[in-house]
């Protein structure tokens, strides 16, 4: 599967992602736009900048206004390298993101610390951050920043600057600045579970619409594969006619020690499997027989039966079985989706390896899988993160790319999930793997039906 035909249907739905890949998007970091935070730190500082004019020079209240101005245009730099780093269109990863709303939450601190700590009513504003991350971030960044704030606000409650009221001067009651505290604090805990939780939820319903829309265009895709294959096999059915006709003319003819009656043989042979695939292409799937005693059989002989017609004298073809506690082997059926989906995985393997593709077949209480492995170059780097599309190979030669795509839109019609990886060892790649995993009782038959 060296330079694999990367085609295989991998509008997989979320679910599946999730589960397979290492886990693909449960280690994947939320991915944030960048125009999102620095036009909300526009805000902020526009805010804090206009704030500190008006209580300096249009109330004439005394401030320590260059510390404040100092942090205020700190936040100014950061904005500006934000914007300059990178375009900002662009994304940025959860913990970029959460060290920008970390810093916004200490530079606000430092500005209540010169101008009066929670006595400020301006201190409402550490709610800010924590409710961006709460609508973006994850649950355990957002705690992080709320575990900030508490700390931060605890720390003003005690130590700042006094409040530059005008003359004689505020003494707020300790209650009362108890209140504030609690407020802050409560406020915080408040709006991050709440808006979290709805945050949550539409995301979740985002990404259940996305899986949708996924299964459908991938249907619509697999659904116009199969217009094209009827039509193929309709089309086909004359001329192969035709063909079988002529060499079975031509070996009758043909003296048998004349040096080309081997490659007639040979097309004879190919002719006849022709044949049977596009019988199988257009046999409707209501014409199978429940009953066929041949219909079912056990897993590792159902995946020799689809390696068989793949082996040859120049590759290796290894299939091997073994139970990994002590349950049975499932009996699985022999349905035209495991077949076809299974054989060509094992045909694009057989197709790159180098000198042998391996099959293991494995089983337990709970799942059944199967392992094809081959030592081939492996997935190109751009091709293995769109293995399943259709329309994508790198081998050229006229190849459409679909034939993973096909083989996995099958097995999963089978209950089966998919992961497609590179081998690797002593830092280099030294072939392909594809691990095909179903649940027992999604895909194993009663064996009074074997």
């Amino acid at each position: 599967m060296a330079q694999h035909e990367a085609s295989t249907g991998s509008n997989a739905d979320v679910t599946e992602r999730r589960q397979l890949a290492l886990t693909g998007q449960q280690a994947r970091a939320r991915q944030v736009r960048l125009r999102t935070i620095i036009w909300i730190r526009w805000v902020a500082i526009a805010g804090q900048l206009s704030t500190l004019l008006i209580v300096q020079f249009g109330l004439g209240w005394s401030l320590p206004i260059d510390a404040a101005l100092g942090a205020v245009v700190a936040s100014v730099l950061i904005n500006v390298v934000m914007m300059f780093r990178r375009p900002s269109q662009g994304r940025i990863g959860e913990l970029e993101a959460a060290a920008y709303l970390g810093f916004d939450i200490l530079q606000l601190a430092v500005l209540l610390y010169l101008t009066g700590g929670l006595e400020n009513p301006f201190a409402l504003l550490f709610l800010g951050p924590v409710t961006v991350s709460a609508t973006i971030l994850s649950r355990s960044a957002t705690a992080v920043l709320s575990a900030l704030v508490v700390v931060t606000a605890t720390f003003l409650a005690f130590e700042h600057f006094p409040l530059p009221w005008a003359e004689p001067g505020l003494q707020l009651p300790v209650l009362y600045i108890s209140g504030l505290w609690v407020a802050v604090v409560v406020g915080t805990l408040f709006m991050t579970g709440y808006i979290g939780s709805v945050a949550g939820e539409g995301r979740r319903m985002s990404d259940a619409l996305t899986a949708t829309q996924l299964a459908l265009a991938r249907e619509q895709q697999l659904s116009a594969v199969g217009g094209l294959a009827a039509a193929a096999a309709h089309e086909l059915g004359s001329p192969l006619a035709t063909i079988a006709v002529t060499v079975k003319e031509l070996s009758r003819e043909m003296p048998p020690d004349n040096p080309f009656m081997g490659d007639i043989e040979i097309l004879q042979i190919e002719a006849d499997r022709c044949r049977d695939i596009l019988a199988e292409i257009g046999r409707a799937p209501e014409l199978a027989d429940p009953d066929d005693p041949f219909a079912t059989g056990l897993l590792s002989d159902v995946v020799a039966a689809a390696a068989t017609r793949y082996r040859s004298e120049a590759l290796a073809l290894d299939v091997v079985a073994a139970a990994e506690d002590e349950s049975e082997e499932p009996v699985v059926p022999r349905s035209p989706e495991f077949l076809h989906g299974l054989g060509n995985v094992i045909q694009n393997a057989v197709q790159f390896g180098q000198s042998v593709v391996s099959v293991e077949v494995s089983w337990d209480e709970t799942e059944a899988r199967v392992e094809v492995r081959d030592d081939g170059r492996g997935f190109p780097p751009g091709v293995l993160d769109r293995v399943g599309e259709p329309y994508i190979s790198n081998r050229g030669d006229g190849h459409l790319g679909l034939g993973i795509f096909i083989a996995q839109t099958l097995l999963e019609r089978t209950g089966a999930r998919i992961r497609f990886s590179n081998i690797r060892a002593a830092g280099r790649v030294t072939g392909a793997e594809v691990m095909i995993v179903w649940q027992r009782d999604a895909l194993e038959v009663p064996r009074g039906k074997g």
